[in-house]
């Protein structure tokens, strides 16, 4: 393995993570790709971007509030716009900032009314900002942004362009410390799947199944369990993307998503059990599954093309969906990184016809599904991969290779039974000479 699993603390007889570099390399990147571009300025209101460009945090309670922004001139560095109180903690503990750290409180998701002039008070701090350098006539580049801040910035006089382009190009490739938080927050999911795959036995629910594993994930250091996708039996197929509170029973085919940040850094980390016995159907859902995921994997390293990827792939219309739009993410890879959806994206919706080359220093997820042909069970399986310069290294580590079997194993007087076997098996030679003669004996047949 090229790629260290070091602890999460910090220590001074080793080299780990090199926070100051993440912090340097990844504004070394944004910057020069505004320097190369026909934007003056980049303003992020996107929590990832804000985090990427000032390494800032301040809670993934604000991930969805549009609460924080931060402007990008081009030859300068960073300003950031934060709660009262939060910018005050950056001033005194992140150097890297200083004064560039300011109050400054947008719309909040439209919680402060129109009359307030939270739009109005924003955009002329942006052209003020602007002015300063003389910027204002150039176009801005903005990532998302509520409509009344849009309005007020082009009121202003301020042209504004799309940013996230240049943002999700940014972040594309990973930096030596992006790769090793990645690594690490595989390595937490790992740990995970060890006590889920302990503690599933028939009467074990998905919604503790999701208790079970955010716990063990915020013990080893997680910052944020943005989601576990419990599900079991029937609710496998089709997939429902989120948990309920369904009991596990024998022979249930059971799938997870795991995805939580280290650091900042995300998982999107698939894997597929069976309850005390697996049947037939789902173990040849399971192998399908895999082979479709392992001729993706073979095909990653440098110079191939998310096209031809997403080739090896099965149509749509081969598993049960119309076309590609309507079975979308079922086969189906994407970069991660401070988001679970980064650049590239590889889908036969969009991949086959918009190739991207694949390049050293990519970390993207590739996840497979295949249904069974029972109609209701299935499998699904996923693998998180970093491409390095002669190729690839799978960093998600739980197995997966063959269907794991969760939970006691039983037996009987003539031993244990085996893992594979149907919920309903088809009845002994003797059962069978038993209704032969019973229909030869009492003539009992259907009747009108």
């Amino acid at each position: 393995m090229a790629l260290k699993t070091h602890g999460t603390m910090a220590v001074d007889w080793e080299q780990r993570i090199d926070f100051d570099r993440l912090r340097r390399e990844r504004l070394d990147r944004a910057k020069a790709l505004l320097a190369k571009s026909e934007m003056g300025a980049l303003l992020c209101f996107d929590m990832n971007n804000v985090r990427y460009i000032t390494a800032t945090h301040i809670g993934t309670w604000a991930q969805d509030k549009i609460s924080r922004f931060t402007l990008l001139p081009q030859n300068d560095e960073p300003i950031l716009w934060d709660f009262g109180s939060a910018a005050k903690h950056h001033q005194l503990n992140c150097p890297w900032l200083g004064e560039r750290s300011r109050p400054g409180i947008p719309l909040l998701r439209g919680a402060m009314s129109p009359e307030m002039g939270r739009a109005e008070n924003v955009a002329r701090k942006i052209k003020i900002e602007l002015e300063m350098r003389g910027l204002h006539k150039q176009p801005v580049g903005i990532d998302v942004v509520e409509p009344p801040i849009l309005f007020a910035l082009q009121k202003e006089g301020i042209t504004v362009v799309d940013g996230q382009q240049l943002m999700s190009d940014a972040r594309v490739i990973k930096t030596q410390d992006e790769i090793s938080l990645l690594n690490t927050s595989a390595m937490m999911v790992d740990a995970a799947y060890e006590e889920l795959y302990r503690a599933m036995r028939p009467g074990f629910s998905e919604n503790e199944a999701v208790g079970l594993a955010s716990k063990v994930l915020y013990d080893l250091g997680s910052e944020y369990v943005e989601g576990v996708n419990a599900i079991s039996g029937e609710r496998c197929n089709p997939h429902p993307h989120l948990f309920s509170d369904r009991v596990l029973r024998p022979g249930d085919p059971v799938y997870y998503d795991i995805l939580h940040s280290y650091m900042g850094y995300r998982t999107c980390y698939y894997r597929c059990f069976s309850i005390g016995y697996a049947s037939h159907a789902l173990v040849d859902a399971y192998k399908r599954c895999r082979e479709y995921l392992d001729a993706a994997i073979s095909l990653v390293r440098p110079g191939r093309t998310t096209g031809e990827i997403a080739a090896v792939w099965p149509k749509a219309e081969e598993f049960g969906f119309p076309n590609e739009e309507a079975a979308f993410a079922l086969q189906f890879g994407h970069g991660i990184g401070l988001a679970i959806w980064e650049k590239p994206v590889i889908s036969r919706l969009v991949s086959l016809e918009h190739s991207h080359e694949i390049k050293p220093g990519m970390v993207f997820a590739l996840e497979t599904f295949w249904p069974s042909k029972d109609g209701w069970s299935a499998a699904r399986i996923e693998e998180e991969i970093v491409v390095t310069e002669t190729g690839h290294e799978v960093i998600t580590r739980f197995p997966a290779e063959e269907l794991l079997v969760a939970g006691t194993q039983y037996h009987t007087v003539n031993g244990p039974l085996p893992a594979v076997r149907e919920t309903e098996p088809a009845p002994s030679r003797r059962v069978a000479e038993m209704i032969e003669a019973s229909a030869q004996t009492e003539r009992v047949g259907a009747t009108d």
